[in-house]
């Protein structure tokens, strides 16, 4: 233990996702070492963020406007929306290139154990974008973990309507990967994902 604002220094970074009580305080000192100008650019940053930053009133992802650059491209196909759990997914997914349509961020997954339901995520939103019958196409890139699955589940029941495919991101064993280190759900999503080669 360090001595008053310096160990609450420690223990406000400790509380940050994926810090645990070492890296705290290797953080800790060095904000202590480095030159105040750049310390109080960090605190300026963290200021603004909180003050400009905000959600797409249309999909839910970051934004520094009501609506984000994805949302206001008239060149994004608007028959495909493709559901994430965080909106760092949707910056994973923009770097594969891949998909052209658009997103909707849940705002994370359901969990019974951590107290999320399905009414704590933006799964009412996601139908009233549905309500139109513009989108026909729903891709659920939800994690391939259990919280993930559950609202996978979840959504793909909600789903069910005449004129729209709902359809889930393959997964199975990554590229470069080992058959004799790969878990059971992971070999048998890779069976199921099996496709012809042509």
């Amino acid at each position: 233990m360090y001595e008053g604002i310096v160990q609450e220094l420690i223990d406000e970074l400790g509380r940050l996702p994926g810090i645990g009580p070492k890296s705290a305080q290797r953080i800790a000192f060095h904000i202590l070492q480095t030159e105040s100008v750049d310390v109080s650019r960090l605190a300026e940053l963290l200021t603004q963020i909180k003050e400009r930053v905000r959600f797409c009133e249309i999909c839910g992802n970051v934004s520094e406007e009501d609506t984000c650059t994805i949302c206001r491209d008239p060149r994004r196909n608007a028959q495909t929306i493709c559901v994430v759990e965080e909106a760092k997914d949707v910056v994973a997914i923009e770097r594969t290139r891949e998909f052209r349509g658009l997103y909707h961020v849940l705002g994370g997954a359901i969990s019974p154990i951590d107290g999320i339901g399905p009414d704590d995520l933006r799964i009412k939103q996601l139908l009233q974008r549905l309500a139109d019958g513009t989108v026909t196409e729903v891709i659920i890139a939800t994690d391939p973990n259990l919280e993930g699955e559950a609202t996978a589940t979840y959504l793909t029941r909600m789903l069910q309507q005449p004129g729209l495919r709902v359809t889930r991101l393959a997964s199975g064993l990554p590229v470069g990967g080992d058959l004799e280190y790969a878990d059971e759900v992971t070999l048998g999503r890779a069976f199921e994902g099996r496709r012809v080669v042509e």
